[in-house]
Formats: C-alpha cells, structure tokens, sequence
C-alpha cells in the first residue's frame, strides 16, 4: 500500500537530476533551519537538483483550519505560481504537505482547481519522497554513531492523510542503523494540533504529557518525528516538566546532524 495519495506520480526520463523544489515550512524557516538543510542535504545525496523559491511563504493551513477559506485559497495560488515549475516539490512535514495535496483541490475552482491538483500529484512530504520517488540515498558513515534508544512520533495528518508510517523507519534503519523503540500508543495524537494547543491549552497540555510518559515508557532518550510542530510542543513540554527526552526531526537523523542542538535546548 503507497503511503503516498493515490495517483504518484513516475519520475521523469532518466538523464538528467530531478528538479525538486524545496518548501522549507514556516516552522523550519523560523525556528529549525537545520531541518531545512538537512533535507536538501538528503535531496542532493539522492542526486536531485535542489531549488528554493525564496519568494515563499505560509502553505496556508493555519488560516485553512481557522476556517478562513478565502485566505488560504489565495496562499495557495501563490504556492502554485511559484512551484508549478518542478518535477517535484518536497517537504519535511507530513501537515504541510497534506495541506496541498489534500486541501488546494478542495478549496480552488476552475482553472485553479486543474492547477492545484497538478501540483498535489507531484507534491511529496520528505520520507516517502526518498523512499518512493528519488534514487536511494547512499549510506554515508557519520563521524559519530547515534548511542542513544530512538522513538517514534507519528504526526496525526501525516499518519491519517497520507498514510505515512514504515517509510521513516525503514529510512532510519537502512541508513543510521537505528531500530525504534515502538510507543504504545504511537497513532495517538500529541497535542499540539496547530491551533488546537492554544484553544484549549489544558487539554493540550495532557495529551502531551501522555505523549512523553508513554515515551519514557519505552526507554528511549531521544524521540523523533516527521512534523514540527508536534516536536517543538513535545520538546517544549518537556522542558516544563524538566524531562531529559531529546527531540530531533527525522532529517536532521537521516542526515547525520546529530551537533545541532536538540530542539527546545540551548545554543
């Protein structure tokens, strides 16, 4: 079963380097570039041709799950104007992605709606892009071995609207030889939910907390993941609590870019 939608798109002829067309993410951009470059650093090792639009913004969800339908379709056109151009465009982040390939269709008419949709077929959050789509990553010994037990956090649009699941383990294992120590509840959702975690902040709080036992629970020292936002409100969450649980995103991992800081820890 793809854990991509439905209709992949097949890589163009063979002979010259996959043009990809990079979207860092407002979150990355913001407040984690090292994920950001260490998905073009994965990219470029899987022999693609790597660009960023520097004339990006917002994917446009925060205003789409406010309900302001006008707002996000006008994000989207831009998106579309400024990406329409590549083979391919990538993300390192399942809830970005899934907002334009799930969500511009939905919100985008006539010849926008045709656009939209040509985009969403090329569009690829990271994991699935490197597993499916690139030529395989070559491995790549790093200066240091990762020591510490690894869990996994599955992001909830990730997990739930573009099926991504095995492709960041496999991804993990074939390329850190790193074997994750499975949550209990891995399909639960962390709380963080974009503005769900400000609505209603206690109830947030909780689920995150619950989130962070059942990872000390499988003895684990660091946790990843594939979405930012749910690992800057895990990170941050544990810092209140004064819990020693490292949290990285997936690529930094993939990538061997285990000096950066942990997120949520000092400079």
């Amino acid at each position: 079963m793809s854990e991509h939608h439905s209709q992949a798109t097949s890589p163009p002829p063979t002979g010259n380097p996959l043009h990809v067309g990079f979207f860092v993410t407002c979150l990355a951009d913001l407040f984690r570039p090292s994920v950001g470059f260490a998905s073009i650093a994965l990219l470029e090792r899987a022999g693609c041709e790597v660009s960023v639009p520097v004339q990006q913004t917002c994917c446009g969800q925060p205003a789409y799950n406010n309900g302001d339908y006008p707002g996000a379709a006008k994000i989207a056109r831009q998106v579309i104007e400024r990406f329409s151009d590549f083979d391919y465009v990538v993300l390192p982040s399942g809830s970005c992605a899934g907002m334009m390939i799930k969500h511009y269709p939905r919100i985008l008419e006539g010849e926008w709606h045709e656009k939209a949709t040509a985009l969403a077929e090329k569009t690829f959050e990271l994991t699935t892009f490197l597993s499916e789509i690139a030529a395989p990553v070559p491995d790549q010994q790093f200066p240091e071995p990762l020591h510490e037990t690894v869990t996994y956090h599955d992001s909830c649009a990730g997990l739930r609207e573009l099926g991504i699941k095995q492709h960041p383990r496999d991804l993990l294992k074939n390329l850190c030889d790193i074997d994750i120590a499975e949550l209990s509840h891995s399909e639960v959702c962390c709380g963080f939910g974009g503005t769900f975690c400000a609505k209603m902040p206690a109830l947030s709080a909780k689920m995150t907390d619950d989130k962070l036992a059942d990872a000390g629970d499988t003895g684990a020292q660091l946790l990843t993941g594939g979405d930012l936002g749910c690992l800057l409100a895990i990170a941050g969450r544990a810092r209140r609590q004064g819990l020693a649980m490292e949290v990285r995103h997936v690529a930094e991992l993939l990538a061997g870019d285990y000096s950066t800081p942990a997120i949520g820890e000092p400079q």
